[in-house]
């Protein structure tokens, strides 16, 4: 088949991403009513504070902002993983960055599928966390292997989405019908199921060694746990959540607030209690399962891994201030904490650029462009910013962090539901599973700056830009 008769991954992504959340809002009907309370407060930002409203336009960000959504997903075993990896490739999404969430007493690593070219991002920037459980972080060996046996049961794919999967690696590329079909059978995959797989009596025994475990293996496939959309000011949502009915977890996870947001702030809403039959089970009987929930992100600025230096410096300052871990008793004073802590961090673009703390995006303007043939001219970067000349606004984090991955898990996770696995970061094993090796967040960043610079010098006809 003639490639120009393909749809592009792009597309593809564009329309699972919509098809998803049609099929979350009708799985979780408080995920509408979030996108409802984050579409009014980035309107009223937009219209309030015009200069957030100017840079979107700058960077395109504003055509993107309202489809954004990030999902997340565990699966089980290392075929699980690869699979779901060839699937995530078919929409132009690969594996981004290593994140270990063991040290958290969360028993899993994880890597996150997008897109990582710019333009491909403009089209659709939706991503997907997606966490490999640790079976060997079970201690109890009995149950290690009832788990592993339960899994190795299980086929968490349609036979067509198989199909369409192997016929896309073969011709490099699906038509319009199959793309469509293929949006359709991936979707099974991520829908949530009432029916469990195990008894009663294994489904607690998993949720007693971790909630997560039982999430992960108890359950037909691994339902989307939570899409989440972007806000302009998070702030603003956790405020006015309860008023949705909507409640809020007690802390915002990342930086504190900023004029010039940096990297990932999330909060959510607590995990849905929901009925499920386990297979010893008849009629009305039936027990209850905690994993679902709403989670709202706020993206600032990718930073350099001398501004990742300082940024997590300041997070482990202040939450050795506080002496323990954020939760609602203390919310207000590590709020306060940390803002005392990131007074440390420039909250102004010029001098994150300067500083080289953040990596940013260059647009050549009108007066750039019209001085582009005259003889006398600034020639450097910094000389053409400071004659208004380039105009440059901050690359947005499309990233994950873990500290702040963690605290979402956890805070959904109940009381008590901390345990202890120390630090077990295994990229190897993690790669291995998933049969290729994850890319580095930050050379994708570096290169999406160095693409800018170049289009930018040879729109104002330069031979490059310093």
């Amino acid at each position: 088949m003639p490639a120009q008769d393909f749809v592009s991954p792009d597309s593809i992504r564009a329309q699972f991403s919509a098809a998803m959340s049609l099929m979350y809002k009708q799985e979780v009907p408080l995920y509408g009513t979030l996108l409802e309370l984050v579409s009014e407060i980035n309107q009223q930002v937009m219209t309030q504070q015009p200069k957030v409203a100017e840079a979107l336009r700058w960077t395109g960000e504003i055509e993107r902002l309202d489809q954004e959504r990030h999902g997340a997903i565990r699966v089980g075993t290392a075929q699980e993983l690869a699979t779901i990896g060839r699937l995530f490739a078919v929409m132009g999404m690969y594996p981004v960055g290593y994140y270990d969430l063991s040290s958290a007493g969360v028993p899993v690593h994880s890597t996150a599928f997008r897109a990582v070219h710019e333009q491909s991002l403009h089209i659709s920037p939706f991503r997907v966390f997606t966490s490999l459980l640790r079976l060997e972080l079970i201690d109890n060996p009995a149950l290690r292997e009832l788990a592993a046996s339960i899994l190795a049961k299980r086929q968490i794919f349609t036979p067509r989405a198989l199909q369409l999967i192997a016929q896309f690696e073969a011709d490099a590329g699906l038509n319009a019908a199959d793309a469509e079909a293929f949006v359709n059978e991936a979707l099974h995959t991520f829908r949530w199921h009432h029916d469990a797989t195990v008894t009663a009596e294994q489904y607690q025994q998993l949720h007693d060694q971790h909630r997560l475990i039982a999430d992960v293996v108890a359950f037909k496939g691994p339902h989307i746990n939570h899409l989440t959309p972007r806000t302009l000011d998070i702030d603003a949502i956790q405020v006015g959540m309860p008023a949705k009915g909507i409640p809020p977890k007690a802390v915002i996870e990342g930086p504190p607030p900023r004029r010039c947001p940096i990297l990932l702030r999330q909060t959510s809403f607590k995990a849905l209690q929901e009925r499920v039959a386990f297979t010893d089970q008849q009629g009305s009987e039936g027990g209850s399962h905690t994993a679902r929930f709403g989670e709202i992100e706020q993206r600032g600025a990718a930073l350099t891994p001398k501004g990742r230096v300082l940024y997590d410096q300041l997070l482990d300052a202040a939450r050795a201030d506080l002496g323990g871990v954020p939760a609602e008793a203390n919310a207000e004073r590590y709020m306060s904490l940390l803002g005392k802590r990131f007074e440390a961090f420039p909250d102004d673009l010029a001098q994150m650029r300067e500083q080289g703390l953040a990596y940013f995006r260059y647009f050549p303007t009108e007066a750039g462009l019209s001085a582009r043939d005259q003889a006398q001219r600034p020639t450097s970067l910094s000389a053409l910013i400071e004659a208004g000349h380039v105009h440059f606004e901050a690359l947005v984090y499309e990233d994950f962090l873990p500290v702040s991955a963690a605290g979402i898990f956890q805070s959904n996770l109940g009381e008590g539901a901390q345990s202890e696995y120390g630090s077990n970061a295994n990229r190897d094993a993690f790669e291995q599973a998933l049969g290729k090796s994850v890319q580095d967040e930050l050379a994708l960043y570096a290169e999406s700056e160095r693409r800018s610079l170049a289009a930018c010098a040879q729109a104002l006809n330069l031979p490059g830009l310093i």
